[in-house]
Parts: C-alpha cells; sequence; structure tokens
C-alpha cells in the first residue's frame, strides 16, 4: 500500500531523481572518505589530519541529516524498484548494480556500529589511530571485511554514475580520466589503509605517540565493557533485522504478485511469429527480454530516449494512456499515435507490436544486452564533397580509367580528411561523407573541417593539372560544412557495418554541397561552422538558402576556390 500510495504522490521522474540525488550525496561521501584514507599512505596523523576536513563536512546537524536521509531515501528506493521490476531478466550492468546494491548496507552496518553509533552512545573515539587498531590488530577478519564493503560501494557508485552519464555528449571525452579516478583512488585507498596498519602494527609505534592515548585506545568501552557490548549487539540486531525484514517483504510480495498474476496474463505478439506470455502488469520490453528478443533500450527502459518505441499494430485505442514522460518523449519525436514507448507500456489485453528500430531477422545481435544500441547523440561536423559535372568529365572515358581517377580522387580526400582529425564515413559514386568531432570539442570538429575541405581543394587542383590532358573540362569540387546534433552509431547488417551519423546535421550539409554546385563555389560553409572555428569571414559573400525541413533559412558563407586557403590560413592567425 505504501508503494501504491508513494506512486500516486510523486510521478517516476520525480522518484528516479530523488534516487540519482541519494546516490550522489552518497557517492560524494565515499569520493571523500577514500580520498581520506589514502592520506595514510603519508602518515596516520595525515589521516587524523585529513579527517577534521572530512567531519567539518559531515558530522554537524545539516551534513547529518542530509548524508542518513539520502541513505535512508537511496535504500527504500532501491528495494522499491527491486519491486516495481516485473522481470529479472537485465544486462549484465544493470544487474551488477543492483546485487551491488543490495550487499552493501550488510557489508557496512558493523563498521557504521562501530564508529559513528558507538561514538554517539559511549563518546567512543573514531579516530585512525583507533579503528585502524581495532581492524588490522584487533579485528583483522573484520578488516579486510571492510575492504571488500568498500570496493562494492565505489563499483556500484562508479556504474550508477556510468549509467548517468553515458549518453551525454561531452561524457567520451573523459571517459577515460574518469576510470583511471575509478581504478586509482580506491587501490590508493586500500594502500593507505594497509600502511597505517603496519605502521601502527611496529612495537616502537607506542613510543611515538601519546602514551595515555595509546592505552586508552587499547581499553575503548564499546569493546572491553560486556554492558556496552549488550548495548551494541541489540542496535546491531535491529538493524540487520530491519533490512533483511524489508528486503524478505519485498521478496514475498513479489512472489505473491506473481502468483496472483499466473492466471492473468497478457500476451504480446511479434511480426515474426514470437508470442510472448507475460503477467499483466509487465511492459513490453520486459516482454521482449523474457522471450529473448533484441530490443533496443538505449536509456535502460528509463523512458528517457525512443529507441525501444513500438507500433501498435492491433487495437491501441484501448491501451492505457501514456504518462507525462512518455509523452514528452513522444512528442519530441512527432510520434504517431499507434507509436508507443516498449518500456513505458503496460498492455491490458493481448497486444501485437513491431520495434521501430530493430529488424526482426537481425537474431545475431545479442538479445539483453547494450550491445544493441544504436548509438548516441553527439556534437559533429560533417563534411560532404562531390565532383562537379562528374558525368560529363567521364562519358567518354573507359570504365577502367573511370576506376583510376575515382581511386586517385578517394586517396586524396582520405588523406586529408584523416591528416585533419577526421574519419571518412563513406564513398558514394564520386562523392565522399567524413565526420569531425566525434572525440573532440565542436570548434575543433570546425576547424579541423575546414582545413580538410582546404585541403582538398588545393589536391583537386593539382590533379586536375596534372590529368589536364587527358580530361574533357577542368576538374572542380563542391563541399559543404554544417555542425550540430547527430546521432552517432554502428549501423548496418551482418558484416557489413560501419560508424556513421544520421540526423538533420547531415541532411543539412548534403544541400549545403548542392548549394555550392548551385553557386559555382568550391565551399559553402553555414554560419554556425564559421561562428565556432573562429574563421575570419570578413569580405565572404554570404548568402540565405531554405533547407527542407526548416522554416527559416540558413545563413552560409560561399567560398571560392582560391578563397579557401586564405579562410583556414586567417583562422589559424
Amino acid at each position: 500500500m505504501a508503494t501504491i500510495a508513494a506512486t500516486s504522490i510523486f510521478s517516476e521522474r520525480s522518484i528516479r531523481r530523488a534516487r540519482l540525488g541519494s546516490g550522489l550525496v552518497m557517492f560524494f561521501f565515499v569520493l571523500l572518505h577514500l580520498s581520506n584514507h589514502a592520506l595514510g599512505l603519508i602518515s596516520v596523523s595525515a589521516a587524523d589530519d585529513g579527517r577534521r576536513l572530512f567531519l567539518a563536512v559531515w558530522r554537524n546537524p545539516l551534513g547529518t541529516t542530509v548524508f542518513y536521509g539520502a541513505v535512508l531515501v537511496h535504500i527504500t528506493l532501491v528495494l522499491r524498484a527491486v519491486y516495481m521490476r516485473r522481470s529479472l531478466v537485465m544486462p549484465a550492468g544493470e544487474m551488477a548494480q543492483i546485487v551491488l546494491g543490495i550487499s552493501i548496507p550488510l557489508l557496512l552496518m558493523d563498521h557504521v556500529i562501530g564508529t559513528r553509533i558507538a561514538h554517539t552512545l559511549f563518546h567512543y573515539r573514531d579516530d585512525y589511530e583507533t579503528i585502524v587498531r581495532l581492524l588490522w590488530i584487533t579485528a583483522p577478519a573484520s578488516g579486510w571485511r571492510q575492504v571488500a564493503a568498500l570496493l562494492a560501494v565505489w563499483i556500484h557508485g562508479c556504474i550508477g554514475l556510468h549509467f548517468w552519464l553515458r549518453y551525454r555528449p561531452w561524457y567520451g571525452s573523459i571517459a577515460a580520466l574518469f576510470l583511471a579516478v575509478a581504478i586509482l583512488l580506491p587501490v590508493l585507498a586500500i594502500l593507505g589503509f594497509i600502511e597505517m596498519g603496519r605502521t601502527i602494527a611496529e612495537p616502537a609505534y607506542e613510543g611515538m605517540v601519546n602514551t595515555d592515548r595509546y592505552r586508552d585506545n587499547l581499553n575503548t568501552r564499546h569493546y572491553s565493557d560486556p554492558e556496552a557490548q549488550r548495548q551494541l549487539a541489540m542496535v546491531r540486531a535491529g538493524l540487520y533485522g530491519s533490512f533483511s525484514g524489508a528486503l524478505l517483504i519485498v521478496v514475498g510480495a513479489r512472489s505473491w504478485r506473481r502468483w496472483r498474476e499466473r492466471v492473468n496474463q497478457v500476451t504480446v505478439r511479434y511480426p515474426g511469429g514470437e508470442a510472448i506470455s507475460v503477467p499483466r502488469g509487465f511492459t513490453v520490453l520486459e516482454a521482449s527480454r523474457l522471450g529473448g528478443l533484441p530490443h533496443y533500450s538505449v536509456c535502460g527502459g528509463k523512458g528517457q530516449c525512443s529507441t525501444c518505441r513500438v507500433q501498435i499494430l492491433s487495437r491501441f485505442d484501448d491501451l492505457p494512456p501514456p504518462d507525462k514522460l512518455e509523452q514528452s518523449t513522444l512528442k519530441r519525436i512527432k510520434a504517431a499515435a499507434d507509436v508507443r514507448l516498449a518500456c513505458q507500456l503496460r498492455p491490458t489485453h493481448d497486444v501485437t507490436v513491431a520495434p521501430l528500430l530493430i529488424a526482426a531477422t537481425e537474431t545475431t545481435l545479442p538479445p539483453n544486452t547494450q550491445e544493441t544500441s544504436p548509438g548516441r547523440e553527439r556534437e559533429i561536423t560533417v563534411l560532404f564533397c562531390d565532383i562537379r559535372h562528374f558525368t560529363s568529365l567521364t562519358e567518354t572515358r573507359l570504365p577502367f580509367d573511370i576506376v583510376f581517377l575515382l581511386n586517385r580522387y578517394f586517396a586524396l580526400v582520405g588523406n586529408a580528411v584523416e591528416k585533419s582529425g577526421g574519419r571518412i564515413d563513406k564513398f558514394i559514386g564520386d562523392g565522399a561523407m567524413a565526420l569531425f568531432g566525434i572525440g573532440s570539442s565542436p570548434q575543433e570538429a570546425c576547424r579541423q573541417a575546414l582545413a580538410a575541405a582546404a585541403a582538398i581543394v588545393r589536391d583537386i587542383e593539382k590533379l586536375g593539372a596534372e590529368l589536364s590532358d587527358e580530361l574533357s573540362m577542368p576538374l572542380h569540387i563542391a563541399i559543404g560544412i554544417h555542425t550540430g546534433p547527430a546521432v552517432v552509431g554502428t549501423l548496418g547488417y551482418g558484416r557489413v557495418r560501419s560508424l556513421t551519423a544520421i540526423g538533420d546535421t547531415v541532411n543539412v550539409a548534403s544541400r549545403l554541397e548542392t548549394a555550392a554546385k548551385e553557386f559555382d563555389a568550391a565551399i559553402v560553409i553555414s554560419e554556425t561552422v564559421a561562428n565556432l572555428s573562429g574563421a575570419d569571414t570578413a569580405g565572404v559573400e554570404s548568402r540565405e538558402i531554405s533547407v527542407r525541413g526548416r522554416a527559416l533559412p540558413l545563413k552560409v558563407y560561399v567560398i571560392p576556390s582560391d578563397k579557401a586557403a586564405e579562410l583556414v590560413e586567417g583562422k589559424d592567425a
């Protein structure tokens, strides 16, 4: 009942934001805690000095309320998510995150009881000397248990952070740095703990510290006083019992729901003839996963993308209406009335669907994994180029002569693009498409594309001069360059698969290449490319052209072949 009430009060989006926000608070706490442990590589006193800053942030009324509130909210929402998930068939990364998340409280409760709770009840000193002595000398098994807990917490947090950031356009450029920190920080923290333990275990250490403090540490009340032990045992039993009870309630509720729904199932049918029966309340995406059918779901089934969308082929009018989250996503892509998100649609009757972003015959894609992801949105720069009047140039030439000319042309285009930092996407006839910015900033991508265009114009002129005796007319190139968001991913079938880009940015770049032919110019670039690249457009002709699908005209700069090199040189200056 509490779950139903919470769902009615808060939207799914609000609940996800609360789970993310509480997780970020806990991740920041762990980040500072591990950094503090790492100071143990310097000395025990250095770790204690760093601990003062750590406690200043967290051991005050506000910090304590924020942290323990985040812990309570996060654990509650994780248990809710486990209950709400109709199927436990999921990608390995999601499964690892859930398993680690459930195991963390069980691993950390003893540590929390022995530090924060013991400190509150008995004014027990929980400095590094006391804690490390306890975990390294008095109870080493507990010490290694805490190491395991540390790794579980950190890995769980890093997986969650990765899932949150992985489709941000800028994430790819700093993912390697994040990975380095994710590996290095826990290693340094564990080494700091080991170094402090070895230092404190040395006989000479007793003479290096205050004797009264040393003896006080050896006789800390919480593990030498039977009454204190009894009180802490009661706290321990209460915490373990509460969490274990909550887990049992979730498992029991899932089992009861599954038993109840066995006689209340719906069947989801697919164009390939597959029919998957699932309990009423399952989403179409969960049905696909249960049946082992490949189904795109870039955001992991959170309704934040449209890659799982399906077309309803039967009785879509009486299906449950989309909620606000699904409505906003469908509205953004201007979906038809019979298109729904598979991760949000919970059919109340038998239904036939057709996934719109997956080929039913492509069964080689591994189901229930992120390998079926079609790509992600990035800010890129696209260059199209084409030989003008190519048909007239080659209509009287032998096929082998045409192949020779095209290979020379492809070589110079490919060389110019790769030297400038771009990537050849494809060659089609006498045209070529290149991508810039897959691993760099939009500004750098625009500068690279302009440099490649100038090199292509220069090399085409040299090739035309070299073959002037064999060609019926001079060689001229037409190039269009535009920048903006596009979905970059691997498309194709079987072995014919390659990284490419699709979207409005690609269409506009192609239109600019056509405009270059219309204006009898070498290069046409959009105003956005000129601004981001920092190119000096003083004296460069500008025009406005219409682009299909755009209500307003697009401002472009028209660059003749003799001005291409000057534009790049002015930009570099």
